[in-house]
């Protein structure tokens, strides 16, 4: 199983970024798909998910500004960030999930999304 994050990158105060993650080994349409975020010195932290029964699920912060998308198609979840703020300066992950008879968490490998002030 390999979850594959890109999209990241450099961007000024208000500008925009679409992060994709593709994922292989997996049936995504099966799993609940979210991204996370990790700055120093803090833990992983909860940014959005899209549920496999449909739904999805934001934190406080990027309520209004961020927009979590899925293909289940080409097995890859998007996440549409606008209106970015210094304060979403992360590396950001995503991850794929599902309860069977155990629960099955994978996660990509981080991509690096900086916003200047």
């Amino acid at each position: 199983v390999q979850l594959q994050a890109s999209g990241g990158g450099l961007v000024q105060t208000g500008g925009s970024l679409r992060l994709s993650c593709a994922a292989s080994g997996i049936v995504s349409r099966l799993y609940d798909l979210g991204w996370y975020r990790r700055t120093p010195g803090k833990q992983r932290e909860l940014v959005a998910t899209t549920y496999s029964r449909g739904g999805t699920n934001y934190a406080d912060s990027v309520k209004g500004r961020f927009t979590i998308s899925r293909d289940n198609a080409k097995d890859t979840v998007y996440l549409q960030m606008n209106n970015l703020k210094p304060e979403d300066t992360a590396v950001y992950y995503c991850k794929a999930e599902r309860m069977r008879d155990m629960k099955y968490t994978y996660w990509g490998q981080g991509t690096q999304v900086t916003v200047s002030s």
